[in-house]
């Protein structure tokens, strides 16, 4: 089962879409999973044939664990069905048994967000490398793996631990981003009326609402508000906006607006860009925004704009369209909701002028863009105050408070708010 996001630690097997006996080709669709996140096709990473299923259609499986094995030399008879005697089954089962075991232990008193290769895990297993230890050791394979040459090495420079049942290790430590606690079930106490209608959640919704008692359960949540005068922004889109829909074929919203200023403030103050590993604060080099969607059935997804920094206006305009209209088709891949450093959420959208939203973890921080209201206003002009009618909107940050502190939550906050503010009307998109 292949690492799909941040915080997702499992998923659930929608559709096999080969049979045992059946052949594949390498990146062929094996099987469609689904997430809280997204529902996605997992592609084999090898050619040959599907020897073994070891789970069932509608099996919650951890990220991780084998699911299926694969014969690399193997061949298909003409019926599809797998050439498979005695001798061969028990050694399929015997690979079953191994491969549980190897991946089991490691899995079984900690969760993750980084992906291990079975052959990784048992090597941690073998060197009594508990879960916490592997998390510190860097990775040199795609996407920050760890590698079989990277664990071996740790073990060669002489950092091998005493020998012991990695299940035996220390729990996962309370502060960290990582624990999973479950949404408390019903006692039956609660009294249902004449009347009243039972609704079942959805799986998206019951992993929604895990994360999120997880997540207050994590942080201390502080949430600091600012008030902006986005008068400038607003005359200037609403002059631009016409052009660059000539232009290029899209609409253009404040939201690639916001994500601008938040990366811009990143760069200023970057302990917002953090995640916190139990006594460890972790200092992400890449600035990945994440902007919260509202999907139709009402559960929300938040798709990332990876290195956001680096891309003009043009740029984010563009893909904040793409990523928002595939995520209302449910389209999007898994790559593409993970790896964010800072979320944003447009409250605005439905009319709310603030709000206080819950820290989408591992991350430390969130932006709530609250709506943009007409209002009177004072003006400091050279000769007198004067009163006018001027475009405003509520900033809400909240912010995790065992390492953001309120001044720097304040100013980050309020950076984000200057730059707004400042916005260049003669710029040019």
């Amino acid at each position: 089962m292949p690492k799909m996001g941040e915080s997702i630690a499992e998923a659930t097997i929608i559709t096999w879409l080969k049979n045992e006996g059946d052949s594949i080709d390498v990146d062929e669709a094996v099987l469609e999973i689904a997430t809280d996140k997204v529902d996605s096709e997992v592609p084999s990473i090898e050619s040959g044939v599907l020897l073994k299923k070891l789970y069932n259609e509608g099996d919650v499986v951890k990220v991780g664990e084998v699911i299926a094995l694969i014969s690399t030399d193997g061949e298909v008879s003409s019926t599809s069905e797998p050439i498979m005697n005695v001798a061969a089954a028990e050694v399929i089962e015997n690979t079953v048994v191994a491969a549980k075991e190897i991946v089991q232990p490691i899995l079984s008193d900690a969760t993750t967000d980084r992906f291990y290769s079975p052959l990784v895990m048992n090597i941690a297993r073998t060197e009594g490398i508990s879960m916490q230890v592997l998390e510190t050791i860097a990775g040199t394979g795609m996407d920050g793996r760890v590698t079989k040459r990277d664990i071996l090495d740790y073990v060669k420079n002489g950092s091998r631990v005493d020998s012991k049942p990695v299940a035996q290790s220390s729990p996962v430590n309370e502060s960290s981003p990582r624990q999973t606690v479950s949404t408390p079930k019903s006692s039956g106490s609660i009294t249902v009326n004449q009347g009243d209608e039972i609704i079942e959640m959805d799986r998206m919704r019951k992993l929604i609402a895990d994360h999120m008692v997880m997540s207050k359960h994590t942080s201390p949540h502080v949430t600091s508000f600012v008030e902006a005068d986005v008068t400038n922004l607003v005359n200037w889109r609403n002059k631009a906006k016409n052009e660059f829909k000539k232009r290029e074929g899209e609409n253009l919203t404040f939201t690639p607006l916001f994500v601008e200023a938040i990366a811009r403030a990143i760069k200023d103050f970057p302990l917002i860009n953090i995640t916190v590993d139990g006594d460890k604060i972790i200092r992400r080099k890449n600035i990945n925004i994440g902007m919260a969607a509202a999907l139709p059935s009402g559960n929300l997804i938040v798709p990332v704009i990876k290195n956001a920094d680096f891309m003009n206006l043009t740029g984010l305009a563009k893909v904040v369209n793409d990523l928002a209209n595939r995520a209302r088709q449910n389209q999007l891949k898994p790559d593409e909701i993970q790896g964010g450093t800072y979320t944003i959420t447009n409250v605005g959208t439905f009319g709310n002028l603030m709000g206080t939203p819950i820290i989408n973890q591992p991350q430390v921080a969130i932006m709530a863009m609250g709506a943009i209201v007409k209002k009177p206003a004072v003006l400091e002009t050279a000769d007198v105050d004067v009163i006018a009618i001027r475009h405003n909107m509520f900033l809400s940050h909240s912010y995790d408070h065992r390492d953001v502190d309120g001044a720097l939550g304040g100013m980050f906050v309020r950076r984000v708010a200057d730059y707004l503010e400042q916005w260049d009307v003669n710029r040019e998109i």
